[in-house]
């Protein structure tokens, strides 16, 4: 006779209940023990127990012991070899480890599998057959699951900076010219400030053949000494970077190309603040980010970026997230350390006061805000002016914003003088409306892409989505 074990089952209805295993045993007239073995699969079910589970619980006997098990062991199966999971598979043992104790959220993956293979189907209904490659991932994505699956901190790239540092030497106050003088005596490359007029549409060219780099006199001196420190990246870190793109999964050259930028910046920055010192310095000035960008002769902005950095085991800083946006709502660049979702593209939570920086020009706006699933923040955004001039540019200003998880906020002075254990502090923000789940938002411009919103014709909501 084939044994009946149905622990996952059985672990559910209990759950649905809100029991523990020994008031699931009272109402079976079971020990404790006993239900403990039946939901880890180590007992069979008796048949006194099972007509009291469909007693009890009113679940049809049939319903209960029909062998649901392989096929949704296929089904899985079948979704996590989709080509949209790059990379092996999880093997058997490990998918039925998760049919057995995490069914829910197996029955959650596959619905999300079949959402997405619908959506797929719908979009290539509408194109012929064919995906616009709009709807392939975006290299600006991809860059951002590289550094964020690498917890935003290269080790060899910081020990190569670190090494450089201690042969340039000197302080920051002396870097123009002494990163200059490196390039000159050791790559044989001049450096050569160029009139806007001589260079109207770049910031800075490097002529390998020549041995020349042009930066024009649009750079305010921060961005003059790190667009030097990125040239020196790309002549002394060039095959640290080649071997990390080349982990990446990045297909094309223009990806490949956008990951070498990056990630050569990052080597820059942590050229200009060495770890060490800027984690010292971030620490005692309880995360300043003027003092810390005048300690190193940066820019505001370049500090910012540098903080979702400090991630080395050991001497850890606070984990921040980074994001930048223009006017329009355009995310142009984004770093994460916390576990804050940023939106990939524009329309960011207008709940979330990033854009409220723009009218308050150099000054620090800070806010609380609390994520759909419950996650709390602490925030701060400020203008960033970008170089440039003409009659085209009359304002380049951007906002980046920073945040860390509350839990870290009480090491950031700027968050000292809110109370945060106050709930109301907290405004309750999502990443965009498309695919935030707030209901009776006040700001909401979109329904939701996953849901559907209530609707009562004989009631008027706050917005045209919902009442």
């Amino acid at each position: 006779m084939t044994k009946i074990l149905i622990g996952p089952q059985i672990r559910q209805i209990r759950s649905r209940h809100g029991e523990t295993q020994a008031q699931m045993a009272r109402r079976l007239g079971v020990s404790a023990a006993y239900v403990n073995l039946l939901e880890h699969n180590q007992r069979s079910l008796s048949v006194a127990v099972l007509m009291a589970l469909s007693e009890e619980y009113g679940i049809d006997i049939k319903d209960l012991v029909t062998d649901g098990e392989t096929s949704r062991l296929a089904d899985l199966r079948a979704a996590t070899r989709d080509p949209i999971f790059a990379g092996d598979g999880p093997d058997l043992p490990q998918l039925r480890a998760a049919l057995d104790h995490a069914p829910g959220l197996v029955e959650q993956f596959l619905q999300l599998h079949q959402n997405h293979r619908g959506l797929l189907d719908r979009l290539k209904r509408a194109s012929d057959g064919q995906l616009p490659p709009v709807f392939n991932v975006s290299p600006e994505t991809a860059i951002h699951d590289f550094f964020r699956d690498r917890g935003n901190h290269f080790a060899r790239l910081e020990q190569q900076a670190e090494d450089l540092r201690a042969r340039i030497g000197g302080t920051s106050d002396d870097m123009y010219a002494l990163l200059k003088r490196q390039l000159r005596l050791n790559h044989g490359v001049q450096t050569e400030l160029r009139r806007i007029t001589d260079m109207p549409d770049a910031l800075r060219l490097f002529d390998d053949g020549r041995r020349v780099v042009g930066l024009s006199e649009a750079l305010d001196h921060p961005n003059r000494v790190f667009q030097l420190a990125h040239v020196l990246g790309l002549l002394e870190a060039a095959e640290t970077v080649d071997g990390l793109v080349a982990e990446s999964r990045l297909d094309t050259e223009a990806g490949k190309a956008r990951l070498r930028v990056e990630l050569t910046n990052y080597f820059a920055a942590a050229l200009l603040m060495p770890y060490d010192a800027m984690h010292d310095l971030a620490e005692a000035t309880r995360y300043d980010i003027d003092r810390i960008a005048a300690g190193f002769g940066v820019s505001f902005e370049q500090v910012c970026h540098r903080l979702t950095t400090l991630t080395r085991d050991g001497k850890r800083g606070v984990p921040f997230f980074f994001l930048r946006v223009d006017r329009a709502g355009n995310v142009t660049k984004r770093f994460n350390a916390t576990a804050f979702t940023l939106a990939e593209e524009g329309g960011a939570c207008p709940v979330w006061d990033i854009h409220g920086a723009f009218s308050v020009p150099g000054m620090i706006v800070p806010q609380c805000v609390e994520l759909p699933e419950g996650g709390r923040f602490f925030t701060i955004s400020r203008t960033s002016d970008r170089p440039g001039f003409g009659p085209r540019q009359r304002d380049r200003r951007l906002v980046v914003a920073i945040g860390c998880e509350i839990s870290h906020a009480d090491r950031v002075g700027y968050a000292r003088r809110f109370n945060l254990a106050d709930k109301s502090l907290f405004s309750p923000i999502g990443i965009n409306c498309h695919v935030c789940p707030r209901q009776a938002c006040s700001q909401r411009a979109h329904q939701p892409l996953h849901m559907s919103l209530p609707i009562d014709t004989k009631r008027r909501g706050q917005t045209r989505y919902e009442s």
